[in-house]
């Protein structure tokens, strides 16, 4: 059983998707602190007749509760379109474009195991078998 988890850990894809959740975790972070840094107090100085709570209105003018807060859902819609705009073209397109020229024959793919790596594979893989 752990034989097994630890075949799954340290497949390429597994590490590689770690990576990308820690990068998109970290991207994440400086995108959100410059739209709340800089584009949300500009979009609250558009609207709103208290300056702390900003773009937005109060539902119940006596319960600070109720304000709903329409500069927050620009600012956070700005957020999105900025970091998916960034995975597109910093993974996405290039990406695209690597597997269009891998088709026409212009970039090699990846390496191919010979013949005697797939001879030692496979005679591991029956070490393996004989073993259990």
């Amino acid at each position: 059983m752990l034989k097994g988890f630890k075949d799954f850990i340290m497949r390429g894809n597994v590490v590689d998707l770690a990576v990308a959740v820690v990068i998109g975790t970290a991207f994440t972070a400086i995108v959100t602190a410059f739209t709340n840094g800089l584009i949300k107090p500009l979009i609250n100085s558009i609207g709103g007749s208290e300056a702390a709570q900003g773009l937005g209105f109060r539902v119940l003018s006596a319960n600070e509760s109720t304000f709903v807060d329409i500069g927050g859902l620009i600012n956070a819609t700005i957020n999105f379109v900025l970091i998916a705009a960034v995975v597109y073209f910093v993974i996405v397109l290039p990406v695209k474009h690597l597997k269009q020229r891998r088709k026409r024959g212009e970039e090699a793919g990846p390496a191919e195991p010979t013949d005697v790596e797939l001879l030692k594979e496979i005679r591991d893989l029956l070490r393996q078998q004989q073993n259990r």
